[in-house]
């Protein structure tokens, strides 16, 4: 089975795919984290809805909104097998985030873990973008 080559818009794609949800997450970790916030119960809808209109919040959302534009993108030319191990690289990158830029600490364990997903997500995205369908039985006859 010959392997499709991607067009460069489709790399952009999936790398919006990969990018825009661990951002995403990032922004809403930043927004509504603990320290800086009291904390948000549906108990209390009118500090819920604060929260969601802090800065931070809002971009998180737009590149929630971001990523599931670019995700069924994707989708619409490429099977879920292809298109989710992208999703997957995001572990590295949400860990990077965390790690840089929200000054998480990340136990070696988590590290590992995050290398052996890699790994994985490596092995699976080898397979072609989109599974060749067999043509029906009339259009093989008809070719013979």
């Amino acid at each position: 089975m010959a392997h499709a080559k991607l067009l460069p818009r489709q790399y952009l794609i999936l790398g919006l795919v990969a990018l825009c949800a661990p951002l995403a997450d990032a922004c809403l970790s930043r927004g509504i984290g603990m320290t800086h916030h009291p904390a948000i119960s549906l108990a209390h809808p009118v500090t819920l809805v604060a929260a969601v209109f802090t800065p931070w919040i809002v971009v998180g959302i737009a590149l929630l909104i971001g990523f599931f534009a670019s995700y069924l993108t994707a989708l619409s030319w490429a099977d879920l097998t292809f298109v989710l191990p992208a999703t997957a690289f995001g572990n590295v990158i949400v860990a990077l985030l965390s790690r840089f830029w929200l000054h998480e600490a990340i136990s070696l364990e988590r590290w590992a873990g995050i290398v052996l997903i890699t790994l994985g997500v490596g092995f699976v995205a080898q397979g072609p973008s989109l599974t060749e369908k067999p043509a029906p039985v009339a259009e093989q006859e008809q070719a013979q």
